[in-house]
C-alpha cells in the first residue's frame, strides 16, 4: 500500500506501480521485434528463402524493425513511459498488423511458411497494440499522466 510522504508524495511511488503492465508490454514488444529485425539482417538470405520474400526486403524491414524495437524498450526502460510516445507505439503497431495481411493480400508471394509466418506475427503485433491500449488505459484511469 502506497502511504503519501511529504519528501516523496504518494504520486510519486503510484505512478511507476500503475505503469508496471504497459511497461511489460512495451518490453516484450522491444524484445519481439528486436529479435526479429536481428534475425532478419543477419539471415536474410536463409529467412528470405523460407519464407519466400526477397532478402533485400528483409534486410530493410530488419533495419526498420531493428531501429524500432530500440526506440520502444527506451519507452519501457522509464518508469512511467509517455503518454504520446506510448501512443505512437500503439498506432504503429495496429498499422502494421493490418498492413501485413493487405500485403500478403494484394502483392506478397510468400511461401507456405510465409503464408503462415506474415498473418501470425500480424497477430502478435495487433495484440501488443491492444495489450498496450488497455494497459495505457488503466494506468490513466489511475491518473498516471
Amino acid at each position: 500500500m502506497t502511504t503519501y510522504s511529504p519528501t516523496t508524495g504518494a504520486a510519486a511511488t503510484a505512478a511507476p506501480e500503475a505503469a508496471r503492465p504497459l511497461r511489460m508490454f512495451l518490453t516484450l514488444d522491444a524484445v519481439v521485434t528486436g529479435g526479429n529485425g536481428l534475425i532478419y539482417l543477419a539471415l536474410s538470405g536463409p529467412v528470405g528463402d523460407l519464407l519466400g520474400l526477397n532478402s533485400g526486403f528483409l534486410v530493410g524491414i530488419g533495419a526498420f524493425l531493428l531501429a524500432y524495437g530500440v526506440f520502444v524498450g527506451a519507452l519501457a526502460a522509464r518508469p512511467v513511459p509517455p503518454v504520446t510516445g506510448t501512443k505512437l507505439v500503439i498506432d504503429a503497431n495496429a498499422l502494421w498488423a493490418v498492413a501485413s495481411i493487405a500485403a500478403l493480400l494484394l502483392w506478397l508471394e510468400p511461401s507456405a511458411v510465409g503464408a503462415f509466418w506474415i498473418p501470425a506475427q500480424a497477430l502478435v503485433v495487433g495484440a501488443f497494440a491492444a495489450l498496450q491500449h488497455v494497459s495505457l488505459k488503466k494506468m490513466r484511469e489511475a491518473g498516471v499522466r
